[in-house]
């Protein structure tokens, strides 16, 4: 099993619920109001006066055969619009209970 962990501009809202429906990815937990900078070159998304924008993140645990075709819709959602933003990070898991 891996953790994926999906951070975007909540303006992706719609399309990361959508994904997850059409992989059949049940299981996840979400959260609003995410704050921070990309590493690269992304925008900051605060909240602020100054940087509006906020982003939402969602965390799920998936099969190692889900973990490529999760990560290639996340890389397709980047690529409509690099400005908006979206990331997808990956772990192992290596006990559940």
């Amino acid at each position: 099993m891996k953790a994926v962990f999906i951070v975007f501009n909540q303006a992706n809202t719609e399309r990361v619920e959508y994904m997850l429906d059409r992989l059949e990815i049940r299981g996840y937990t979400w959260w609003n109001d995410v704050m921070g900078r990309g590493s690269v070159d992304g925008e900051p998304r605060m909240g602020t006066h100054t940087w509006p924008e906020i982003n939402s993140a969602v965390l799920t645990i998936v099969g190692d055969e889900q973990v490529d075709v999760l990560l290639e819709k996340v890389k397709k959602m980047d690529e409509i619009n690099k400005e908006v933003g979206v990331r997808a990070f990956v772990w192992d898991i290596l006990k559940t209970v």
